[in-house]
């Protein structure tokens, strides 16, 4: 099964990522409450300045000014989806439009209320147009400013996508090629545990073969290395010994599409196959306060590690880079030795897949 991440205000209604963001999250109000006053003070202060400060007319002014900034706020949230139909250029204007809308109606109330300090002295028709100019002056650079951030994001976006499958592309021909170098050396001593082992292959390939970036299950995951362990357990026998103690972890814990199985072949390669008397790998996953933690140990001997190829650290250093551009900068993969064994570690924030599922 394939999990695709979603990014916040992605739009379900477009199928792509609108610029507009959700205004009415607190977030996102609590943003445009402030920039509001800060607009007032320019207000006020670009006024000429009198001896005794009117505090009344700066409360009049600020209500007004949030007026407008809150029913802009609520009409364009309302209309979001609306929207993010349209080209970005078209719904741009029109946000422009409503926003100066708004802008009238309310100077249109306070004349209607006869609101004192929230309008001036000067004649009507001028300071409607001011006021509809400042509207649609604030209105256009902020949306403008939200554009400019979504098309930022997009490059982002698309710049992990890449850099995500270019690690994973480098994974299938490095697990590939071992794999298939363990089936070799079957063919001669045991051909119908060789044939076996294809099959295996071929449903650890149709397994693997997912979209490159993309997340599965902590269950999927743990059967594809599993099979992949089948296929070197025909090489190496009972040289290969395994403890595994990942029971208590959830089967919908994400983790990225082929990690389990580079440390495990790693574990093989330069922890067991080195040894005439092979050893233990053994696996610990623990999830914990949202945090997923992985860790694969196996016995080492100096000799060995002294022959260990670069492959080795281009496997976990592109693991580490793969983890740390789904998860952000508090995902981790460390590497220790300590009482004769060798300990590769990564850790990493998660939700588990029914709670980003509820959240949702």
């Amino acid at each position: 099964m394939q999990i695709e991440r979603n990014n916040p205000g992605q739009s379900a209604a477009a199928g792509t990522e609108f610029f507009l963001p959700e205004l009415c999250l607190p977030g996102a109000l609590l943003v445009l409450v402030v920039l509001a006053e800060l607009l007032v003070l320019v207000l006020v202060l670009v006024e000429p300045m009198h001896p005794g400060f009117d505090w009344v007319r700066l409360a009049l002014i600020s209500l007004f000014v949030q007026w407008i900034v809150l029913l802009s706020a609520a009409l364009l949230c309302g209309l979001r989806p609306w929207l993010a139909r349209l080209k970005p250029g078209i719904a741009g204007a029109l946000g422009c439009l409503l926003v100066v809308a708004v802008t009238l109606a309310c100077t249109g109330v306070t004349d209607y209320c006869q609101i004192e300090g929230a309008s001036a002295a000067d004649g009507d028709i001028e300071r409607y147009l001011r006021y509809s100019l400042i509207a649609l002056i604030m209105s256009a650079l902020m949306l403008r400013y939200f554009y400019l951030q979504s098309q930022w994001r997009k490059q982002q976006q698309a710049e992990l996508r890449a850099r995500i499958e270019s690690l994973q592309a480098r994974i299938r021909p490095h697990f590939l090629f071992n794999t298939l170098n363990s089936i070799a050396s079957l063919v001669t001593s045991d051909p119908r545990k060789a044939e076996q082992a294809v099959l295996d292959l071929s449903d650890l390939f149709r397994a693997s073969l997912g979209k490159p970036g993309s997340l599965t299950t902590w269950r999927d995951e743990l059967e594809l290395a599993k099979r992949y362990l089948s296929i070197e357990q025909y090489r190496l026998g009972e040289r290969l010994q395994l403890d595994w103690d990942v029971s208590a972890i959830p089967d919908d814990v994400p983790i990225p599409q082929l990690t389990l199985q580079p440390l495990l072949e790693n574990a093989l390669i330069y922890g067991i196959a080195p040894r005439v008397e092979g050893g233990v790998v053994r696996v610990e996953a623990n999830y914990e306060r949202g945090v997923f933690i992985l860790r694969v140990s196996n016995p080492y001997e100096e000799a060995s590690l002294r022959q260990a190829s670069s492959g080795t650290q281009q496997a976990l250093a592109n693991i580490g880079a793969r983890i740390t551009a789904l998860f952000g900068p508090l995902a981790s993969l460390s590497v220790e030795r300590r009482d004769g064994r060798h300990f590769t570690c990564l850790r990493y924030p998660c939700a588990r897949l029914t709670q980003e599922a509820r959240a949702i």
